[in-house]
């Protein structure tokens, strides 16, 4: 693995990836914080994904299917990455067995959450998924910005705001 590493750092608000490029690389959060993202048609943030620490961020969509990102992917703190090649890994699933096992365990687990946080989306009601967030990710709550986490779940700041002091 120490072969193929390679590290990056991000200043705040700094960009990964962008629509139109395309995800070379995994990506593991050594220090900071991340989040991906689209823009709709009338430029409105959707955030998809946010990441800490220990956590791995990336457009999967752009990095299997090898076509262009529709999102951006971008630091929310000072961020340190280790990067894995997707050619590189490409070759060690083949020599090493338990890597490809590692990263076909983590791309299972994030379709699972992905396919999650879709139901979730169509069935509970924007109390239950603030409520939800709270208890997962209790570490991410006070560093990320309210407007992101709202674009997360799906309202606006300040029913957000309306949600926090509902929940206190």
């Amino acid at each position: 693995m120490t072969s193929i590493i390679k590290f990056k750092e991000l200043n705040k608000k700094e960009f990964l990836i962008k629509p139109g490029e395309t995800a070379n690389t995994m990506n593991f959060i050594v220090q900071g914080s991340m989040r991906s993202y689209y823009l709709d048609e009338n430029g409105q943030e959707h955030t998809l994904q946010l990441g800490i620490e220990e956590w791995w961020i990336n457009d999967l969509y752009s990095y299997l299917s090898r076509k262009k990102s529709r999102m951006y992917v971008q630091a929310l703190e000072k961020t340190h990455l280790i990067r894995l090649p997707k050619v590189e890994l490409e070759k060690l699933y083949i020599e090493v067995p338990a890597i490809s096992n590692f990263f076909r365990i983590k791309i299972q687990s994030a379709y699972v959450a992905v396919q999650e946080r879709v139901i979730d989306s169509m069935c509970d009601d924007a109390y239950e998924r603030y409520d939800k967030f709270r208890k997962s990710y209790r570490d991410i709550e006070q560093r990320v910005p309210q407007y992101i986490i709202a674009s997360y779940l799906g309202v606006t700041p300040e029913f957000l705001s309306y949600l926090r002091k509902k929940h206190s």
